[in-house]
């Protein structure tokens, strides 16, 4: 179990600890010498059934809010602190709305300094503390009267007594989840090398295991561990542990930091929440600076309003984004602080909903419907309202940090599918997967009633017209599954329904021959169907026809109305037009048309049959490679 000091400063919070523990948490100069606490402090006791007890004692001074939030996130119970002769204080009051953001719901209440006053002065004081605590977490915590510097204090031994009792029965904490835990402490070790503490959130740790620390990014390797001050092979979540790391100096790690499974966290700096504002504290307005205290990070952000108002004293739920200038790392769930512009007063606390927020359409009724499904999640009712709000699906790699648990642990619906999507999987319902289905034939039928002269379309082309927020992946395994089931054909690289097809006469093919030698011939000039029809005597409308009907075949590519190029020629075409995006980075129409030796017209319909199909898009006045596009894969002469 680990213990967190709360309470005024000077209210004996550090001489508690060491009446409790025999440690001394202050350490440096400065604190010894100014007789208060700067830093956290931390202190073990072993008990009788083997486990440990830890302590975590935090600065009372109120311009040391930012540390003690570092060190009573994740704590089990608050051991909040109260003088007898000062009672109640503003840092007192400050320090359990702290508590009650960050989800402490256990507590004990120390009255020290009882040898300073009366017996009427303690009691009054106790009647405050009741007050204070009246419909809180803490309302039925025990009270414990003492003198913390007195030697063998009956209310110190106690106090220890119902501590260690606490410990010995208090429940391990899940750790079946992915490890997460927040840096607090940063030292190097002569022999150990950098050394980080910090309280485990999640998961489970192990000598060898291999993390990243975030939001660097930067991987490590764990060489030893010290979990609740003893040495040992592996460190839980609730456990406060010291790791010495391999890979990292100690400058390239500090307070705020993250060490972490990889697939835990992101770096994001738009994060979306839920925010509830301390009763009497100033309202927060949109776009408004506020301080961030966040595991134990501690950053300025500016809070955008997802709804109608700001965040009024008392409100409860208000969803905001919150962001910063530099990269955090978060999880669903996690809890934090908020503090004014002046971090001199606290205003709130909350709830991550998406550490990934998105800077466009934050506040549209489709990602409002997400956030919704979220916090469904976080309350423990899976993930069937998230795949219901993803038409597209759900990356299993974002499940993973959205559950903070291994792919094998996240229960998927029976009514959804896992599909491979590339380098990832996605989980879709099977509503949503046939409706995907149908976009997509719908897409090829609307194609073919557009340009029934066209062979098909390019399935890059195609979702963009059908589905442009599908992934790529998703969506090549989607078009992969309807040519397996014979509903779509493919002619090359293009998609067509199976119905869509024609076929020559033996007139028409002996002219077909004809026509195709023509165009061959003329290489990157070929003749229009006027002058086709001259050469071949024979009448305009029957040769368009003839060419229209070996372009669905595939033998001919039609650039526009009139014009029709061999499939070899388009492919030297295509090329010239990679080559020069290579070089340049863009194709400009001068740059193509002295490449391809024509004229600015034909280059320029030359390139918009390239937009058409899907090869390249248009920028201004130049033309980029698409990188969807399945044209590259057919680029190669066929045998």
């Amino acid at each position: 179990m680990i213990v967190g000091t709360a309470g005024h400063i000077d209210h004996g919070k550090t001489s508690l600890v060491r009446a409790l523990s025999g440690v001394d948490t202050d350490r440096l100069k400065e604190e010894k010498a100014r007789g208060i606490s700067i830093e956290l402090g931390y202190a073990y006791t072993p008990l009788a059934c083997g486990e440990v007890l830890g302590y975590v004692d935090v600065p009372g001074h109120e311009r040391l809010i930012h540390t003690m939030v570092a060190g009573v996130g994740g704590i089990d119970c608050v051991l909040l602190v109260i003088a007898a002769d000062d009672g109640i204080m503003p840092q007192t009051r400050e320090h359990l709305s702290i508590l009650e953001f960050l989800g402490v719901q256990h507590g004990i209440v120390a009255l020290t300094k009882i040898d300073r006053v009366d017996v009427e002065r303690v009691a009054t004081v106790q009647g405050q503390i009741a007050s204070c605590l009246k419909g809180g977490p803490l309302a039925s915590a025990s009270l414990f009267p003492l003198i913390a510097t007195a030697r063998d204090d009956p209310g110190v031994a106690a106090l220890r007594a119902h501590l260690h009792a606490m410990a010995a029965s208090w429940p391990l904490r899940r750790s079946d989840g992915l490890f997460r835990l927040a840096v607090d402490r940063v030292f190097t070790l002569p022999g150990r090398g950098t050394v980080i503490t910090g309280m485990a959130r999640a998961g489970q740790v192990r000598v060898g295991d291999e993390l990243a620390l975030m939001p660097s990014g930067r991987a490590v390797r764990v060489r030893s561990i010290h979990a609740q001050n003893r040495e040992a092979g592996y460190g839980r979540a609730g456990e406060r542990c010291a790791l010495a790391l391999a890979g990292v100096d100690r400058a390239q790690v500090a307070r705020g930091d993250w060490l972490a499974d990889p697939r835990a966290l992101a770096v994001s700096t738009r994060i979306d929440v839920q925010l509830r504002a301390l009763p009497g504290a100033a309202r927060v307005c949109d776009r408004a600076p506020i301080h961030v205290h966040l595991g134990t990070a501690h950053q300025v952000a500016r809070a955008v309003i997802l709804g109608d108002e700001g965040l009024s004293a008392g409100e409860r739920g208000t969803r905001m984004q919150l962001v910063f200038d530099a990269p955090m790392c978060a999880a669903p769930g996690d809890l934090f602080i908020v503090r004014d512009a002046q971090a001199s007063h606290t205003l709130g606390g909350g709830v991550v909903l998406d550490p990934w927020a998105p800077a466009r359409r934050r506040r549209s009724p489709r990602r409002l419907a997400h956030l919704t499904s979220i916090e469904e999640l976080l309350r423990g009712e899976g993930i069937a309202a998230l795949l219901r709000e993803a038409p597209h699906g759900v990356s299993l790699l974002e499940l993973v940090a959205l559950c903070g648990t291994a792919p094998e642990h996240i229960p998927i619906p029976s009514d959804a599918r896992l599909v491979d999507a590339g380098s990832d999987r996605v989980v879709i319902l099977e509503t949503h997967w046939r409706a995907l289905r149908d976009r997509a034939l719908s897409g090829v039928r609307r194609f073919h009633a557009e340009a029934p002269d066209e062979p098909g379309i390019d399935q890059g082309r195609l979702r963009r017209m059908s589905a442009p927020d599908a992934r790529e992946g998703l969506w090549r395994t989607l078009i992969a599954e309807l040519l397996e089931q014979g509903v779509l054909q493919q002619q090359r690289h293009w998609l067509h329904l199976p119905e869509h097809r024609v076929s020559l006469s033996e007139s028409e093919a002996r002219l077909a021959k004809k026509l195709l030698l023509a165009i061959a011939r003329g290489g990157f000039d070929p003749p229009w169907v006027r002058d086709l029809a001259v050469g071949s005597h024979s009448p305009e409308d029957e040769v368009r026809r003839v060419l229209r009907k070996c372009a669905v075949l595939g033998q001919l590519h039609q650039i526009v109305r009139d014009l029709f190029y061999e499939p070899e020629q388009v492919r030297l075409l295509a090329q010239i037009i990679e080559r020069l995006a290579k070089e340049h980075g863009s194709i400009e129409t001068a740059c193509y048309r002295d490449a391809i030796a024509v004229g600015r017209k034909r280059a320029i319909q030359i390139l918009e049959f390239f937009d058409r199909v899907g090869y390249t898009r248009r920028v201004l006045d130049a033309r980029i490679l698409r990188t969807d596009s399945s044209w590259r894969e057919h680029m190669e002469p066929q045998g």
